[in-house]
């Protein structure tokens, strides 16, 4: 086995999941002491808004790994995740390293300690651009922009409930380092992530989706961001059944559809599955053609998971 140490974030990698690793590869890899012989890989090729990113930064997207162990590398660092289910094939049977997150921790177990950093902040990002600043490690304008980029995705230019007090100050400071406007590099990212119109319906459901396990049920949460719902909803009868059929193939339970308007911070809800009944008590609404209206939500992390957990825990 390698010495090489993968870092990764979540399956259907996000900016900031790519964002997050990428920095954090980085950093690893250039502490004055205790550097590590990382390399920075992704569960999954990168969205629209990603590539946009990458793109805009001159960074090549890290190479697609499905399995530790067929890499010939037995140790690895997540970042932007910590569940099981999440992560990469092979997690169960490999050495985890570390973990840097901001997410809630579930489904997590190791046989030996680690480094383990998980704060209630807007983005992974926000805690590597943290770290960077402790190891006294330059950050070059790149990674600056990756990280920024996480952020901005992660709390929607800062305006979702998920993004914490220190987060505005990581954002301008990362902003100066990348050399861009914050305001108007952050619109044009985001923008760049809701062009939907030349994606099938299987592609919409699966560009954000994650699976939670919630009182023995299987249940994918998925989230799409638009500046125009009722565009997204003209495609309800084909979202609808690309949904069923992920369900068959896949084993869920329920699968919830996040359309979110990133401009008015709202989203639509689109429910099938065993427990309808969960969702609206969840959310107290009703259901129509099975969906309905979420005003002002825009988090699946701090408005629909915790909602879903305590309803189907009741």
């Amino acid at each position: 086995m390698s010495d090489k140490i993968l870092v990764f974030g979540h399956q259907k990698p996000d900016t900031d999941a790519i964002g997050s690793s990428y920095g954090f590869s980085y950093l690893s890899n250039h502490r004055p002491n205790g550097a590590l012989n990382t390399e920075v890989v992704a569960l999954g090729t990168p969205n629209e808004e990603t590539q946009f990113v990458l793109d805009y930064f001159g960074v090549e997207a890290p190479r697609v790994v499905n399995s530790a162990k067929e890499e010939g590398v037995d140790t690895v660092i997540l970042t932007d995740h910590n569940e099981f289910q999440q992560s990469i094939s092979d997690i169960a049977d490999v050495t985890i390293f570390g973990v840097v997150d901001h997410h809630r921790v579930a489904n997590f177990n190791t046989a030996s300690p680690l480094f383990m950093t998980v704060e209630p902040v807007g983005s992974a990002s926000s805690i590597v651009y943290r770290k960077f600043l402790e190891a006294g490690v330059e950050i070059p304008k790149e990674v600056a922009g990756l990280l920024l980029s996480g952020l901005i995705s992660d709390t929607l230019l800062l305006k979702s409930p998920t993004t914490h007090v220190t987060d505005h100050k990581v954002a301008e400071e990362l902003a100066k380092i990348a050399g861009v406007n914050l305001e108007e590099y952050g619109l044009a990212m985001l923008k760049a992530g809701t062009n939907l119109a030349n994606k099938s319906a299987e592609e919409l459901i699966d560009i954000d989706a994650k699976t939670f396990e919630l009182n023995g049920s299987k249940v994918r949460i998925a989230q799409v961001n638009t500046v125009d719902i009722p565009e997204v909803l003209e495609r309800l009868v084909d979202l609808k059944s690309a949904i069923k059929s992920a369900m068959e193939a896949n084993g869920y339970d329920d699968f919830v559809f996040m359309i979110t308007d990133i401009v008015n911070s709202n989203s639509e809800i689109v429910e099938l599955g065993a427990h309808a009944d969960k969702i609206e008590a969840a959310f107290h609404f009703t259901l129509e053609d099975d969906h309905a209206f979420l005003e002002g939500a825009v988090s699946r992390k701090k408005q629909v998971v915790p909602q879903l957990t305590e309803s189907f825990n009741a």
